[in-house]
């Protein structure tokens, strides 16, 4: 069902990934009875967006991080409230564009220290 690569680090095989599409199906149904309108982020953030809100030092060691081929930096998202918050600050002008539910189901890296408690406690899932 599920083929551990390295320290966590997972691959589903068939009959996981199944049950693992299944709930994402329940989960998109849910939000789109209750108003929600998906969209897809950027796994790949720039690193300033997380220094302007500090939260690049609350990661810590936790948040991967990289060059690009012109030296900037940039991290894989742990989360994405930082691009959300930048992305609805530049469209969400009036009260009228509110309210305002979106959701998304990506994966997302965090450099646990020590990964532990089978697949809660992973470098890389999906949320």
């Amino acid at each position: 069902m599920i083929y551990q690569v390295s320290a966590g680090v997972y691959s589903y095989l068939p009959l996981a990934w199944r049950a693992l599409k299944k709930i994402e199906h329940i989960i998109r149904e849910e939000m789109d009875a209750a108003g929600g309108q998906e969209l897809m982020m950027p796994v790949l953030q720039p690193l300033e967006l997380w220094q302007e809100t500090g939260r690049d030092r609350a990661f810590g060691k936790g948040l991967f991080t990289l060059c690009d081929r012109r030296e900037r930096n940039l991290c894989l998202g742990p989360t994405h409230e930082e691009v959300v918050t930048k992305l609805v600050s530049q469209y969400v002008k009036s009260y009228r564009d509110l309210p305002l539910l979106l959701y998304q189901i990506q994966t997302k890296f965090r450099d646990e220290p020590r990964p532990r408690a089978g697949l809660l406690r992973v470098r890389e899932f999906t949320i």
